[in-house]
């Protein structure tokens, strides 16, 4: 699915396939798309919506109690109920798992230093009514020849969320620098979830004109060494939280802001569009 002007040469052809699989991914029944709710966990048991049981954290372990006739699986598996309670954790930062309930999923996770639950449910009017996200036309002049620089140690870098009050820190291990817009650029780098890789988050000029306002993403194949390295903008994708408000992206260090206009990658989704 795309909706980016149609081009025919190798390099659109290629990232064509790229998008197409792209945006494959995100229309999973069970993605982002899917959430119908995000829920933040307190001592206090709750029950939630959109999910069985009623939830509770304490002492860094999530704990839920089911009622008769209501069932969680993992991995495909029926959970047992020891004593009426099942107890997860302690999840890391920014890790979590996902549990089965009927045909919906619910993520357990942790982000900001809390337990969350979202639910995903196939038959969400997001993801139902998706349409796709359209993009700029393919560009080879931002595929961009870029120097990579490690920095000494990691650095540990706090960024916000598109959350209000909530924080997310990375290892940021090293610096891009390249040239752009007839400008010298640096971004800062963090480690991307898939090993091997590396990601940015960054702002620039079409920033909330075509582009979505808080953050796009770029994730490419870290140089071994450091080094020579190509980023190719027209791989920058929206994060959830350009689609949802249910999601808890985190937003560019502010050295990731760029002044110059990056037309190239995923524009405002159209679920977004008039809203901001």
């Amino acid at each position: 699915m795309s909706l980016a002007p149609h081009t025919e040469t190798a390099f659109a052809a290629d990232w064509q396939q790229w998008h197409t699989e792209h945006e494959a991914q995100r229309s999973d029944p069970h993605g982002f798309l899917a959430v119908t709710h995000l829920h933040w966990l307190t001592e206090n048991p709750a029950a939630l919506a959109g999910v069985p049981g009623t939830w509770r954290v304490q002492n860094d372990v999530v704990h839920v109690v089911l009622a008769a006739g209501e069932s969680l699986r993992r991995d495909g598996v029926e959970l047992n109920v020891t004593g009426g309670e099942l107890a997860f954790g302690p999840i890391e930062e920014r890790d979590g798992f996902n549990l089965s309930a009927g045909t919906s999923v619910v993520e357990l996770a942790k982000r900001g230093g809390e337990y969350i639950i979202r639910p995903r449910d196939p038959d969400n009017a997001l993801l139902r009514n998706y349409r796709g996200t359209p993009a700029y036309a393919p560009d080879e002049s931002y595929a961009v020849a870029a120097h990579y620089v490690p920095f000494r140690q990691p650095r540990e870098t706090t960024v916000g969320a598109a959350v209000e009050g909530i924080h997310h820190v990375y290892q940021a291990p090293g610096q891009l620098r390249f040239r752009l817009g007839g400008q010298e650029q640096e971004l800062t780098v963090f480690n991307g979830h898939a090993p091997g890789t590396f990601t940015v988050l960054f702002t620039d000029a079409t920033s909330g004109v075509s582009t979505y306002a808080a953050n796009r993403s770029l994730t490419f194949a870290a140089p071994e060494r450091g080094g020579a390295v190509v980023i190719d903008f027209n791989r920058a994708v929206n994060l959830p939280c350009a689609y949802t408000d249910l999601a808890t992206c985190p937003l560019p260090p502010a050295e990731n802001r760029l002044s110059v206009a990056v037309e190239a990658g995923e524009k405002i989704p159209f679920e977004r569009e008039g809203s901001l």
